[in-house]
């Protein structure tokens, strides 16, 4: 197994399947931030069409995307398969941590106590 960034933690693996990363479970648990607006990077090899069902058509492209919250995708990146996506997340995940990923870009309305924490919990100046 790869080893995982500062933070992050396994959170689903299937075997030639999906694969899901969760940044910091322990504060994203509905006390104090809601668990949908906990950091995730997901790899799969699912359509990315938008409309209902197509996240289940298998493709032969592998895709590595930084959510915020389920509809606030971040970054998103491709791959020719699933190891190289694997890696491709485990980096994502390491420039989240590290606080090289601008997140605030992503959003239309700002949610500023949420972005001072995920600077806080990345060490990134606002």
């Amino acid at each position: 197994m790869t080893n995982l960034p500062d933070g992050w933690t396994l959170w689903n693996d299937e075997h030639e399947g999906r694969r899901i990363l969760a940044f910091r479970p322990d504060v994203f648990n509905e006390s104090a931030f809601p668990a949908e607006c906990m950091p995730t990077v997901f790899v799969w090899n699912g359509s990315r069409a938008n409309r209902p069902g197509a996240t289940q058509i298998r493709t032969e492209t592998w895709h590595a995307v930084l959510y915020l919250e389920p509809e606030i995708e971040v970054v998103v990146e491709e791959f020719d398969s699933r190891e190289a996506a694997v890696e491709g997340a485990t980096d994502i995940a390491g420039r989240f941590s590290d606080g090289e990923i601008d997140y605030r870009s992503a959003y239309q309305i700002p949610r500023e106590d949420y972005f001072e924490k995920l600077d806080e919990l990345t060490g990134r100046e606002p």
